[in-house]
């Protein structure tokens, strides 16, 4: 596994990106192109300004040590928890408290209007609730039953 260009950290914690040219790029940023749908696949290394200076079209074609640096830095960006099931809502009007268990435990936020709930293509949904956390749901026909008869009620 070989990339055209070298990614490390700097003693300040930033991205630092080499390209096969040798010029250097500080402060590079992840962006993923598709983080709910392909989130290992198309991610973009970007400087300020947003100008992309590399791709990496699969997380798993590149150096294990790349790899770790683009997943660190985005996992320290990004804040998706994923919703496993829905305990309870407080009402079916909103706004309404949510007490839902997700991929990183139980959890209660407030929803404040059905626009909040999103579909992502045909099974996904991203809830945002009132503080701005987005939710994912990743198939909302494979949670639950009971889950399931909730979100009906607000879709």
């Amino acid at each position: 596994m070989t990339t055209p260009f070298n990614l490390r950290r700097d003693p300040f914690g930033k991205l630092v990106l080499t390209n096969a040219e040798g010029e250097e790029f500080v402060g590079v940023t992840p962006v993923r192109a598709f983080p709910v749908q392909a989130p290992t696949r198309g991610i973009s290394l970007v400087r300020e300004g947003g100008k992309e200076v590399a791709w990496i079209d699969d997380i798993a074609d590149v150096p294990a040590d790349i790899a770790a640096l683009v997943t660190n830095e985005l996992d320290g960006r990004e804040f998706m928890p994923e919703i496993q099931s829905i305990k309870s809502v407080s009402s079916f009007a909103t706004p309404c408290t949510w007490t839902v268990k997700t991929d990183r435990g139980d959890t209660e936020f407030v929803l404040k209007g059905e626009e909040d709930i999103r579909r992502l293509g045909a099974y996904s949904l991203l809830i945002a609730d009132s503080h701005g956390i987005h939710f994912l749901i990743r198939d909302m026909f494979g949670i639950d039953k009971g889950s399931r008869k909730i979100l009906d009620r607000f879709l």
